[in-house]
This record gives structure tokens, sequence and C-alpha cells, in this order.
């Protein structure tokens, strides 16, 4: 999953584990694109290397519009912005808790 985002030039990628913070998933990864269609043409990269893998995504949101798009990989739930919608949303502030040593920045533009 996180070599189909680099081989996108996906843009600081972020893993952040969510065991004991959530149920909803057991990694979240967060990672930007330069452009709308940047970001469409990683979401539709990412659910077929999925789908090559044998993992089946459960949805996506957001791929319409662009600008934020959300798969539903099961165990791992990926974020994908544009730079701006990324900063404005500020996710890792919400999972992440400032000494967290956990988070793990994959890929860093």
């Amino acid at each position: 999953m996180l070599t189909s985002l680099d081989d996108d030039k996906a843009q600081d990628i972020v893993s952040i584990p969510l065991a004991g913070k959530s149920t909803i998933a057991d990694f979240m990864v967060i990672a930007s694109g330069a452009s709308s269609r940047q970001l469409m043409a990683m979401a539709d990269h990412l659910e077929r290397h999925l789908k090559d893998h044998g993992a089946r995504p459960f949805g996506s949101e957001g791929s319409k519009t662009g600008d934020w798009i959300l798969i539903d990989a099961g165990d791992v739930i990926v974020h994908l912005f544009r730079p701006e919608v990324r900063e404005f949303y500020q996710l890792e502030k919400m999972w992440v808790d400032q000494q967290d040593a956990e988070v793990v920045t994959i890929h860093s533009a």
C-alpha cells in the first residue's frame, strides 16, 4: 500500500497506529498530492493494488471532487489530501499526541 503511494509520488506520507485509540482500524495513512487529478489517480492505483494483493477495499469517498479522498481498506484507513485541505483539517493533530513516538513519516517532500 505504501509502495503504491510512493510510486505515485505522494507527498508527506504518514502512518499513524490507532491501536488503543480507536476501533475503526489498526492504522491510518495520510498522504498529500499536488492536484485533484493526482489524488484521483493515486486512489485508483491504490484500490487496484489492494485488489491485486487479495484485499478488497470496503469503500471510498471523495473521488469525484479529489480534494480529500478516503479509502477504507479494513485494518487501514487511507486519507489522500490536496496540501491546503490537509492543512485545514489537520487530521494528524486529532489522532496524535505531540509525544507519540509511534507516528512514522514514510516519505516527505
